[in-house]
């Protein structure tokens, strides 16, 4: 009785591990759905990351400046994915107004 008790309790560890792992796989998987005006804010957060990674090999920015603006990139990245969280995994028109003024104001920094 005390084997079959052990192996119950395992049994029931490993399935309750299967279950939040397969819960989580589907979480994950509704995340990544491209939404089109998501995928616009995360496009040019990508291009802009880029950019910065160019002026830097060109000279016209140091290590300094282009963390400082890497780090406001990750800032409007996670206020993107903040707001849809709320939104049913999208992005509302005006918040995509919102972030894309954010990252005008980034854009201009760049290669100044």
């Amino acid at each position: 009785m005390i084997t079959t008790v052990k192996f119950s309790r395992i049994a029931i560890a490993l399935l309750s591990l299967g279950v939040m792992a397969g819960t989580t796989g589907l979480a994950s998987a509704n995340w990544d759905q491209k939404h089109p005006r998501r995928a616009e804010v995360n496009g040019r957060l990508a291009v802009q990351n880029l950019r910065i990674k160019q002026e830097v090999r060109e000279g016209d920015l140091t290590h300094k400046q282009a963390h400082a603006l890497h780090a406001e990139d990750r800032t409007i990245r996670r206020e993107e994915r903040f707001m849809a969280g709320q939104n049913g995994r999208h992005i509302t028109r005006a918040e995509q107004r919102a972030l894309n003024q954010q990252e005008n104001k980034v854009s201009r920094q760049i290669g100044r």
